[in-house]
């Protein structure tokens, strides 16, 4: 949430940190549960002109030394901060992140503890002027971080071997724990809870190393949350051509150290799982020859892709480097036998590349390099959780900016395109990994949001984010760029008109900065783009029409104006809705229509509730059958629920009385339906 009052103030949110992500599901072998709290659109703003960021409006790009100042000082107040903010005597801020704008507007990102716990899913975003007036802050919960006791009723031994269960049950491998089961503060979606946070380690079942967290209840020993921590001088490169690269020289020796880039080093694993590797040396400045069969030349391609990456956050976006302190990370390449996948993992600061089926295709395309630094980006500032919906989500950034470094490095072997890993033949046709213009082309992604799409593996539930910045960029309809043609589609219909991938960037990397935290859903997503496209062009601006309406091409949100063709039948009255208590529904009758419902039908929904994961929301057709749009637990701690979900209604006769149920499960919460709105295309 986030309040644009500059005198109510909430607690900052912790954000829980996915250690290493891989470009390829482990169950389809394709690249790469908690919602979020939804931050408030922006402050009306002028328009700026020709559709250039209003003055100020931009995020500053600081030295690792500025920032690290400003991390000093936000230490030196972050007691009077929570205080502030009206935390409890229990609860201590830890700031992680500093974003200064032109304006002098400062973005501060903190975790927070409880007791001296940690609190997973208690990260929070506080915005503050120059004269530093609270202007907003952004939650993940918006709960309050309480507990009973600290003192567990069942023991770490319990919770470690709840959580090997789990991963065996996943498929891993020579499972065993990474470290003793650490307490904390579970608030990721629901009632904070006291657990046990287990990691176990070991293989998945394609080989890429396991890093499962298994979130366990304290007193109960029953799981309540579960992600997997593993995200998944002269070079002659398999993918880009003969390129430059930044080594070092240690009297007649040649290595691939880029001191111009935080040191990054890259490595040659030699075909093993573990450790560093070797780095890569040698009598000359010279690296690989172009094929696969040469060591160094993956080395040379994922040094390569590395400092692309480097060089888009830093002259791009103002990051110097992946935590913004100038620090670089380092690569390792030839990972396994026939390893076909690639994976960033926060735990060594790394990112790791496979050579491919037969070893004959390293993962190590400039896309590919950009996908998987960027997992560490999200890692060291939203944060976003690694399962449904901020999963997909966290997938969706490493593919936006996987596809920006692509087109940055304007490198005419490896042109820039909207396909992911087309050049590494993952799927051994020729096909690329996945494609933004239109998800589902790939045969699992999804072109746009529904009410289940948590569920979905990440790689595939990326889709309408991937699809939103295609259209945010480039628009609808039939183009082709860069000598690939497109045909992009929307969910309801109608176009959607392009701003440019320049500005697309802009606004998605402010609002991963800024406005996202660990729980962040598709909601809160487009709230937070919105609000960064307000801040950044003002929300009269044309720039933040085409937010809102690329959004409602993926079916978040509706149009502008409410906008998004068809007949519509809508409902103003209030309808309170009992705490923890019977369900109550809210009526609108449908007339004038012939034979059956669309498999298309909108159902905007608006309801006013201090925490919508207490409710379950049903449309309930004329002839009493129930489609649910948003189950009970689901949802997260935000406030309200104002959004329009699709349903397959192509089996229900059009015309009679449609019912919206809504029913409130738990107690302490209030609310009511505002209203709502059916929509036949």
């Amino acid at each position: 949430m986030r309040d644009s009052s500059s005198h109510r103030r909430a607690p900052h949110t912790l954000h829980r940190k996915a250690a290493a992500v891989a470009l390829v599901g482990v169950s389809a072998l394709i690249a790469a549960a908690v919602q979020s709290g939804a931050a408030t659109a922006a402050p009306q703003k002028a328009p700026s002109a020709a559709g250039k960021v209003l003055p100020g409006a931009e995020s500053l790009k600081l030295t690792p030394a500025q920032r690290a100042e400003l991390i000093r000082e936000a230490n030196a107040t972050k007691a009077d901060t929570a205080k502030d903010l009206g935390l409890g005597a229990q609860e201590k801020l830890v700031v992680r992140d500093v974003v200064k704008d032109g304006n002098g507007t400062l973005h501060t990102r903190y975790e927070r503890t409880y007791d001296g716990l940690p609190v997973l899913g208690g990260d929070l975003v506080v915005e503050t002027t120059k004269s530093g007036a609270t202007e907003g802050v952004v939650k993940a919960t918006n709960k309050t971080i309480k507990v009973a006791s600290v003192t567990p009723k069942v023991s770490a031994a319990k919770a470690s071997a709840q959580a090997l269960k789990a991963a065996q049950a996943a498929g891993a491998d020579k499972a065993g724990t990474h470290r003793a089961p650490r307490k904390v503060i579970w608030a990721g979606n629901g009632t904070p809870t006291l657990a046990y946070e287990t990691v176990v380690g070991g293989l998945q079942e394609d080989g890429t190393p396991n890093e499962l967290h298994v979130v366990t209840d304290a007193a109960t020993s029953a799981k309540l949350y579960e992600y997997q921590g593993i995200e998944t001088g002269t070079g002659n490169t398999m993918y880009s051509g003969t390129v430059t690269l930044g080594t070092a020289q240690s009297g007649s020796t040649y290595n691939l150290t880029d001191t111009a880039r935080g040191n990054h080093k890259t490595y040659n694993l030699n075909h093993g799982t573990s450790g560093t590797g070797t780095l890569f040396s040698g009598p000359d400045d010279v690296w690989g020859n172009g094929s696969a069969s040469n060591t160094e030349t993956a080395g040379a391609d994922a040094h390569y892709g590395a400092a692309l990456t480097w060089d888009y956050y830093k002259n791009v976006q103002g990051r110097s480097g992946i935590r913004g302190d100038g620090v670089g990370a380092y690569s390792r390449v030839h990972y396994g036998n026939n390893y076909v996948n690639a994976f960033w993992d926060d735990s060594c600061f790394c990112m790791t590349y496979g050579d491919g089926s037969g070893n004959t295709h390293p993962l190590t395309a400039i896309d590919v390099a950009g996908h998987e630094m960027t997992h560490g980006v999200t890692s060291n500032t939203a944060g976003l959780n690694y399962s449904g919906e901020s999963g997909g989500l966290n997938e969706a950034t490493s593919d936006i900016f996987g596809t920006a470094v692509e087109f940055y490095a304007n490198n005419s072997s490896d042109v820039g395109d909207y396909l992911i890993g087309e050049k590494i033949n993952i799927n051994g046709d020729g096909t690329p990994l996945r494609y933004m213009d239109k998800p589902s082309k790939d045969g699992a992604s999804k072109d746009s949001w529904y009410s289940g799409i948590g569920s979905v593996d990440v790689h595939y539930s990326s889709g309408p984010a991937n699809h939103f910045f295609y259209l945010l960029s480039e628009g609808s309809g039939t183009k082709t760029i860069n000598g690939v043609t497109y045909n992009s589609p929307t969910s309801d219909g109608l176009p959607v008109t392009g701003i440019g991938r320049a500005k697309a960037e802009k606004i998605w990397f402010r609002a991963l900065t800024t406005k996202f935290t660990s729980t962040t859903n598709y909601a809160a997503a487009r709230t937070g783009t919105l609000a960064a496209a307000g801040e950044l062009y003002g929300t009269t601006s044309a720039e933040y029409t085409a937010v809102a309406n690329a959004w409602a091409g993926v079916a978040v949100g509706s149009r502008p104006g409410g906008g998004g063709g068809g007949t519509s039948f809508e409902s103003t009255t209030d309808v309170s809705i009992p705490d923890n208590g019977a369900a109550v529904n809210s009526p609108i009758t449908v007339s004038g229509r012939t034979g059956n419902a669309p498999s298309n039908l909108a159902v905007a929904v608006d309801i006013v509730h201090t925490y919508i994961g207490d409710l379950r929301v049903q449309l309930i057709a004329p002839d009493g059958t129930a489609y649910t749009l948003k189950a009970y637990g689901t949802g997260g701690s935000t406030d309200n629920l104002n959004t329009t979900y699709t349903v397959d209604a192509s089996s229900e006769v059009a015309n009679g009385t449609w019912q919206l149920r809504v029913q409130d499960n738990a107690a302490q919460d209030t609310g009511y339906i505002n209203g709502w709105k059916l929509t036949f295309p």
